[in-house]
């Protein structure tokens, strides 16, 4: 009966949150933060830190990797399934509607108006839930430097798996070199070695767009820029749809809730209909159930472990500072004006002075404030 019940709990949340989820896997991850840390208590702060940096690790959808892990830590294999897919499908059914309606009439409709103060507002909400988290992982002077050096790293472009990897494997090394337990590095090989580790549903078409999208979720790190240069190489250069297509598709996947993955139901549907985008959304998302899957029962383990927990403890302090870093162009990109100005102050006063206020409230408010300074 307890478990019945927390799958309850897992598909109201994942699917609150799915269709709130507005900026990105920054924001999602906020979002949950607040949500499963500091009101519900299901994880601690150290693990879900724990679960952002192991996540960070794997290819795919950051955002959606991070509910599955949650689903799986709360509800087990079946609360793994129901989180992921109810994160997933707000956003998927959204995009599909955009889909038709591109479809259609050829044109997506103005909503600018009321994306021009999220935002702002989204970049108050991350700040704020990743606060805390910044004060849990910089644990030591040298974890502060690590993350000012991936932080400026991440602004300067570097690649961040690269930064990832590097805080980790170079923490672990300084460590047992300054410790005097040089000779116990041998240990760091499984932390190097981690990472080498027609409209009928079966047409040749469908198949052709499940194997692409496959593909893409296997091996894609990075944001939905990448994405772009994927599906840019994948799509337009071979014929199966146009440029200016892929770039509204992604557009969808900016200003709708939930994964930015959710793009490919706009283009599966654009190439074949219904089945093109059912077949093309599952291609792209089920990669990270099976990676999350093989992945979670090991974070735990790699905490009890003095090498891995260190590389772990890098790793967090990277993934916060790219996040920050995440923020940084986001603010550079959208706080351009005194209108974004105004609402990004507001929206940051909030969230940090009302701590328990929630995360969806505060970007309603800049959505509905960015309208009405329109006007002005």
């Amino acid at each position: 009966m307890k478990n019945t019940e927390d799958l309850k709990e897992i598909a109201k949340l994942f699917l609150k949150l799915g269709i709130i989820g507005f900026g990105g896997p920054a924001a999602h991850i906020s979002m949950m933060q607040d949500e499963v840390v500091t009101k519900r208590k299901w994880l601690t702060q150290q693990h879900f830190l724990d679960l952002i940096g192991a996540t960070n690790l794997i290819p795919g959808p950051n955002s959606t990797e991070m509910a599955i892990h949650i689903g799986r830590e709360k509800g087990g294999w079946k609360g793994l399934i129901t989180a992921g897919v109810c994160f997933i499908l707000p956003a998927v059914f959204i995009t599909g509607i955009f889909a038709w309606l591109y479809k259609k009439y050829g044109s997506l409709p103005e909503v600018q108006p009321f994306v021009y103060g999220i935002k702002p507002a989204i970049i108050a909400v991350i700040l704020s839930a990743i606060f805390p988290l910044a004060k849990k992982s910089l644990k030591t002077g040298l974890l502060i430097v690590l993350g000012l050096l991936v932080l400026t790293g991440s602004l300067l472009g570097v690649n961040e798996i690269l930064l990832l990897f590097g805080a980790g494997i170079i923490y672990v090394f300084l460590y047992f070199i300054n410790s005097g337990k040089s000779k116990d590095l041998k240990n760091l090989i499984p932390i190097i070695s981690l990472h080498a580790s027609g409209n009928d549903l079966l047409s040749p078409l469908n198949i052709k767009l499940f194997l692409i999208f496959l593909k893409v979720g296997a091996i894609l790190y990075g944001s939905g820029y990448v994405l772009f240069a994927f599906l840019d190489a994948e799509l337009v250069s071979t014929g199966l749809m146009t440029r200016k297509q892929l770039i509204d598709a992604i557009a969808v996947g900016q200003f709708t809730p939930g994964p930015v993955f959710s793009s490919v139901t706009f283009i599966g549907y654009q190439i074949n209909g219904w089945t093109g985008a059912a077949v093309s959304t599952l291609g792209i998302f089920l990669p990270s159930f099976l990676f999350v899957a093989l992945l979670n029962p090991l974070v735990k383990k790699m905490r009890k472990s003095t090498i891995f927990s260190l590389f772990l403890d890098a790793v967090n302090v990277a993934s916060v500072a790219i996040i920050v870093s995440v923020c940084i162009s986001m603010g550079v990109d959208t706080v351009t004006d005194w209108r974004t100005i105004l609402i990004a102050v507001v929206c940051l006063f909030l969230s940090f002075v009302y701590r328990k206020i929630n995360s969806a409230l505060i970007v309603v408010l800049g959505s509905v404030m960015g309208y009405l300074l329109t006007f002005m």
